[in-house]
């Protein structure tokens, strides 16, 4: 099995796979830059609709699983309550080239967990061992990897990642918080350091990823000193800042150019239509220069990718 998690640089620093951020324009602006995250994912992709979905249906939800090259080492991430069909999409992310197969077990949206899947499955571990041996026979030949959280009502680290690691994931990213904790409450970071003491007390192989209100990389290489964990993943921080990996600060024009820039890879990537998810990341960073505001309330309006283009290229 060809592993690249354990010859990343230490700590290594993961994009988070966000639904409706992390699209593929998101991504390759983002791999376009001097620096990036040492490793990619996709948006959180339902197995189920893969395998259920009528042709029109299943070729809307494989757009989420479109990459390039410079997002390498990309993860295909999936969710699902079925071992069956986790197995069968780890088979088709193997086809597709991805370099390893993630697991949600954390999403707290309540239309995932009515499925059993994303954080509802920290009340079934016998499932979500079966998922990930699942996803292992689908792809032998890829390392699989799982997100997921602290607990659900409450902190129960110590069973629910004795479970996970009983099944050798080549890596487990956890949010420092429970389900019930969405983002109401700060992470807690002591919970990281913990998982990296159980990980070590049963001599466990699995690279432990802390997640949780990392605003910098320089926060995320502290993080990691303190709590001896492999890798940090950096979520809603980088909506906003596609530099966050350099700890660069754009001047204006320069921001002005990544919004043209992102708006053109959406509707490369999305067609011309493309405006309503672009819009999120665009309206997240356009800001810090004289008139975001009034830019902002404009790309709100707009409902094509080349009226979000006009919009920017206004400010030129």
């Amino acid at each position: 099995m060809k592993d690249f998690w354990h010859e990343l640089p230490r700590p290594f620093f993961c994009m988070a796979p966000m639904e409706d951020v992390t699209d593929s324009a998101f991504r390759a602006l983002v791999a376009g830059q001097e620096k990036k995250p040492d490793v990619f994912y996709t948006e959180f992709t339902s197995a189920d609709g893969l395998v259920l979905a009528p042709e029109e249906g299943r070729q809307t939800i494989m757009q989420k699983l479109a990459f390039s090259a410079g997002e390498r080492p990309i993860v295909a991430q999936f969710f699902t309550s079925k071992p069956a069909h986790l197995e069968r999409v780890a088979a088709l992310a193997a086809e597709l080239g991805f370099d390893g197969i993630d697991i949600n077990m954390g999403c707290p949206d309540k239309k995932v967990e009515k499925q059993g899947c994303g954080a509802a499955l920290i009340k079934n571990p016998s499932l979500a061992r079966e998922l990930i041996r699942a996803a292992k026979r689908g792809a032998p030949r890829l390392p699989v990897s799982l997100k997921t959280r602290i607990g659900y009502a409450q902190d129960e680290l110590d069973a629910w990642l004795t479970e996970l690691l009983a099944e050798d994931p080549a890596a487990i990213a956890i949010h420092a918080r429970t389900r019930k904790d969405m983002s109401a409450v700060p992470s807690r970071w002591d919970t990281i350091a913990r998982a990296v003491a159980i990980r070590n007390s049963i001599g466990s192989g699995t690279l432990i990823i802390g997640n949780g209100d990392v605003q910098t990389v320089e926060e995320g290489r502290a993080r990691a000193k303190e709590t001896a964990c492999d890798g940090i993943m950096i979520g809603r921080a980088a909506i906003a800042n596609p530099w966050i990996w350099s700890g660069y600060e754009p001047s204006k024009a320069e921001r002005i150019d990544m919004l043209l820039r992102h708006a053109r890879l959406a509707e490369d990537h999305f067609g011309p239509s493309a405006s309503g998810g672009v819009r999120k990341h665009l309206a997240k960073f356009a800001t810090g220069f004289a008139g975001a505001k009034e830019l902002r309330i404009k790309m709100g309006a707009a409902r094509s990718a080349q009226e979000l283009i006009a919009c920017v290229s206004a400010l030129k």
